[in-house]
């Protein structure tokens, strides 16, 4: 009889054209993919439908597979502000549902999910994702690269545990860079 206990584990790409999604159980020390995808929107399609169809998406997903923990890339500030709120504003969207499912949610720099699946910070997108169809024991590299990546999250979390990952709030919440509810009002 196995006794182990197996953990159902999410990772998610975020973006507004394109989510991607990956979903891992794993059970002792043994990785093994549920399911792996993209959610798509439609270009040209005004934006409050887009984040709509996303939520709606990303809801059916977890109501699908109920997994017990979602791992999320943390965002980053590069040159396109309009594509980094964008994509900030669909990851809301997905963090929103996990919240409504009552799934906790953890967050995870590209550097930190590099160290977790290849044990190499730097790690190039191809070793990435020869990584992730090594530890899951896939035929082939995960297609697009936004549901390999997605697969990358889950695999960090999974593999580094709760205790390692930071809960996905914004820079000015509680905890996240040091502040704590006695400092921030007395």
């Amino acid at each position: 009889m196995n006794t182990q206990k197996t953990s159902t584990y999410i990772g998610i790409d975020p973006g507004y054209a394109i989510t991607g999604y990956g979903i891992v159980s794993k059970t002792g020390n043994k990785l093994s993919v549920i399911d792996y995808g993209v959610i798509t929107t439609k270009a040209h399609t005004d934006f409050p439908v887009r984040l709509l169809a996303l939520n709606d998406k990303m809801r059916g997903i977890l109501e699908m597979y109920k997994p017990d923990y979602m791992s999320i890339e943390e965002l980053f500030m590069g040159h396109n502000h309009t594509t980094v709120i964008g994509t900030a504003q669909a990851r809301g969207v997905v963090i929103v549902e996990a919240a409504r499912a009552g799934i906790p949610v953890y967050e995870f720099t590209p550097g930190q999910v590099k160290l977790a699946v290849t044990g190499y910070g730097k790690a190039d997108k191809n070793q990435v994702s020869q990584m992730v169809k090594n530890l899951l024991g896939l035929k082939e590299i995960p297609k697009p690269d936004d549901a390999a990546d997605a697969l990358a999250l889950a695999i960090c979390l999974a593999n580094t545990g709760t205790m390692n990952a930071g809960a996905a709030v914004s820079g000015y919440q509680f905890g996240r860079y040091g502040y704590s509810k006695r400092n921030e009002f007395g």
